[in-house]
């Protein structure tokens, strides 16, 4: 199995919105009292934090996540483990320095999964299958992207994600404050004015000294209880020793060698962020992902994605309601925060968005 294909494993809670949406996943902290913080506004603090930056920190971050995901039955045991990281509480040690090295340990079930790099090589290791991966990094990437687990399990990556979607039609409040990780914090609350979105509100628990983000709460539009959450339990500003990030497999684990492509970590090109309410057309690019509207209305857009003959997602297409209009017709696949719209040509629609909204993206892209 290549390092691809391993590094899926690792597409935890965040990762299930991220690909749609380009949003994150998240957990649940216990708050003390609220601390008597000076005013602030929430312009002045939403400044704070879109240009808050520390030069490494560590610590433990729990995530809870609940999208609303049937349970089916029948699956094989990846699909079941997959599902799993799609739902339920998790819990990682961090470590963070500099754009190139970090290192995330998840834990569960009497297991550990770890992926560390400092920036030239990076490990992967499962240490329930007794295996682990060496990935050479290339020698000079710029701006490496790192694996999905740095954004599922960085609260700082996941709220920037969220901050992004912030345009005219979001209303942005300072709604109190409380305590995170032991340390004073403000809530930014984020809440989308549209109702295209599935996406009530989101808020970040903002540190008061650092400007970082410590927590991120995501409230579905319907329901009271988080859909999702990411937070840290500890936390520490220090900046990580180098011995952080290296890793010694453990003795009789089986280790597989590779080496990752130039192509790709090498230089992306700069998204072009839109005026506010300029219309943000779909750009065809193949059989990559292209994006029809803004904000909180975006929609994905995949063609020839759909995998033939996968067993859970023909389950949950059987389930779904088929639907049809001048796009074409096709199966929509919803939970309380995500929705897909798979086409019968091969086109995949997804976001953090109504059905109705998927369709309305159908209108308008290209066939």
């Amino acid at each position: 199995m290549g390092a691809a294909k391993r590094s899926r494993r690792w597409l935890v809670p965040v990762t299930a919105v991220a690909v749609v949406a380009g949003a994150g996943a998240f957990g649940p902290m216990v708050a003390d009292a609220s601390p008597d913080l000076p005013g602030i506004s929430a312009q002045e603090l939403l400044a704070r934090v879109q240009t808050a930056k520390v030069d490494g920190l560590s610590g433990t971050v729990t995530s809870s996540t609940d999208l609303g995901l049937p349970a089916l039955p029948g699956m094989g045991s990846e699909a079941t483990q997959f599902l799993d990281l799609l739902t339920g509480d998790h819990t990682a040690r961090v470590a963070f320095a500099g754009p190139d090295k970090a290192r995330v340990s998840v834990l569960d079930d009497m297991a550990e999964r770890v992926l560390t790099t400092d920036g030239k090589t990076a490990w992967i290791y499962d240490s329930a299958k007794r295996e682990a991966t060496k990935v050479a990094l290339p020698a000079h990437p710029a701006k490496p992207e790192l694996a999905p687990e740095k954004q599922a399990y960085d609260p700082q990556a996941a709220a920037k994600k969220f901050l992004a979607a912030i345009d005219p039609s979001t209303k942005v409040e300072v709604s109190g404050t409380e305590k995170v990780a032991g340390r004073d914090a403000y809530k930014l609350r984020l809440v989308p004015k549209t109702d295209k979105t599935t996406v009530g509100s989101v808020t970040l628990a903002v540190d008061s000294k650092t400007w970082v983000p410590l927590q991120v709460t995501v409230m579905p539009r319907t329901g009271k209880d988080p859909a999702v959450q990411l937070g840290f339990s500890a936390v520490s500003f220090d900046v990580p020793p180098a011995s952080a990030f290296a890793f010694t497999p453990p003795k009789g684990v089986k280790v597989t060698e590779e080496k990752l492509p130039s192509k790709v970590l090498g230089k992306q090109t700069p998204p072009i962020t839109p005026k506010p309410g300029a219309p943000k057309p779909a750009k065809p690019s193949g059989d990559g992902p292209t994006v029809i509207g803004q904000g909180w209305d975006s929609v994905v857009v995949l063609r020839g994605q759909a995998p033939a003959g996968n067993g859970t997602l023909d389950q949950l297409l059987a389930q779904a309601p088929t639907v049809q209009g001048s796009w074409g017709s096709g199966k929509i696949v919803t939970t309380k925060m995500v929705s897909a719209l798979i086409t019968t040509d091969g086109r995949i629609f997804a976001g953090l968005v109504t059905p109705e909204t998927l369709q309305e993206a159908a209108t308008k892209a290209p066939r």
